[in-house]
């Protein structure tokens, strides 16, 4: 038996006004996508619990089957494990967006014109992390360049009573005063944020982006603290031998401290640009390999729904269908037995571009035990349309695999 899950990153929406008040899924041509649907179970499940925050972190946790009630310390610590940063246990960690702010003259006043600092690539954004540690690091902070504009920052002997911290994607367009966090134990931080400002904008790299025409990542964001992290072997959980593909050290985090193979995919961006057919084959590669299960993360419908950019959702789910579905099929069907599953984590609606708790549509299909479902495709509302639901997250992975 082969395993894939496929995790369509804030793929869920809200009928949206300027798609007719419909939604990416139901808009999307996703023929394969669909055909699954038809022939297995559908139904909507839990993936944020109940009082905690719907990021991809905790999400992404619950459908690999950890509690995030018992093992979720924070996002940042997750990416740092993936840039290979070592941490003690009194480390606290940050995530460092490089982010795009106006350039009003009072920094408070700025706006966040990007929260992804003008899509900078992971070469560009080393350089401008290599100054922020010339300038601001010392022996108990220190600045690491992760990918793209997601860097991370660690903070010896840190107090994790912050208040707030504010993730920059939910605040896109407005003015930053009102979400800087002011409680006493962040006014470092809100120094290192007011800081970067200075040694950021007329850095070369970002003078060459405006001349170029580009958005500048003229200053970075601080959110997502959190401590050391730990999680249980996967293989030790479910006697099988995973792998998690994705082009984010969130999710690599994840997958390394659960022993599973995270192999590098060339030209993976997390953005619709990605190279979809490479992570198609590294997923084959896995399993050819003797890996039992892969799971396979495309951030590109999330960073559609951060922007509000409508038709761009709609391709990223049909590039899915197009570039990654074929070639999984193909390739499982010639197995004696296979089982698929394809979900979102979490919606990212474009109507607020930003992540909502509301559960989630998700489909399963096994190649032996194909079945009329009801419905005859994926959509937010076929799926309630179901009657069928899964309150708790974590236990999906646990059904999903038969246990």
């Amino acid at each position: 038996m082969k395993y894939a899950i496929l995790l369509y990153d804030g793929m869920a929406d809200l009928p949206c006004p300027a798609l007719g008040g419909k939604t990416p899924m139901e808009l999307a041509k996703k023929p394969y996508l669909d055909r699954l649907a038809a022939r297995g179970e559908v139904g909507m499940v839990r993936t944020v619990p109940k009082g905690l925050p719907p990021g991809s972190d905790i999400a992404n946790m619950s459908v690999l089957g950890f509690d995030p009630a018992v093992y979720y310390t924070g996002r940042s610590p997750l990416e740092a494990v993936s840039m290979g940063v070592s941490m003690e246990d009194s480390d606290l960690v940050l995530r460092c967006n490089l982010v795009t702010l106006s350039d009003e003259e009072n920094y408070e006043q700025r706006v966040m014109a990007d929260y992804c600092g003008g899509d900078i690539s992971t070469e560009e954004a080393s350089q401008l992390i290599d100054a922020l540690q010339a300038e601001l690091g010392d022996k108990n902070c220190a600045f690491y360049a992760g990918i793209a504009y997601r860097h991370c920052l660690i903070i010896k002997n840190g107090d994790s009573n912050l208040g707030e911290l504010v993730p920059p994607h939910d605040i896109s367009g407005r003015i930053i005063a009102p979400h800087l966090c002011r409680h006493p134990n962040a006014q470092r931080l809100l120094e290192f944020m007011t800081r970067s400002v200075e040694i950021l904008e007329k850095h070369p790299v970002n003078l060459a982006r405006v001349a170029r025409g580009h958005l500048p990542a003229n200053a970075i964001w601080l959110w997502g603290e959190g401590r050391r992290p730990s999680l249980p072997s996967f293989y030790g959980k479910y006697a099988l031998r995973g792998s998690v593909i994705s082009a984010v050290d969130l999710l690599k985090g994840i997958g390394i401290l659960a022993e599973m193979n995270t192999p590098h995919v060339e030209g993976a961006t997390g953005y619709i640009d990605t190279n979809f057919a490479g992570k198609a084959q590294a997923a084959i590669e896995q399993w050819r390999g003797g890996q039992d299960l892969v799971f396979m993360h495309f951030e590109a419908p999330d960073e559609c729904g951060h922007r509000g950019e409508a038709q761009n959702k709609i391709r990223s789910i049909e590039l899915l269908d197009e570039l990654v579905l074929p070639p999984l099929l193909e390739y499982l069907e010639g197995q004696e037995d296979y089982k698929i599953m394809v979900l979102p984590d979490h919606p990212t609606p474009l109507t607020t571009k930003t992540h909502s708790e509301e559960p989630v549509p998700y489909v399963i299909y096994q190649k032996s035990a194909s079945r009329r479902s009801g419905v005859s495709c994926l959509t937010e509302k076929t799926a309630m349309e179901t009657g069928i639901f899964r309150e708790v997250g974590h236990e999906l992975m646990g059904d999903f695999l038969g246990m």
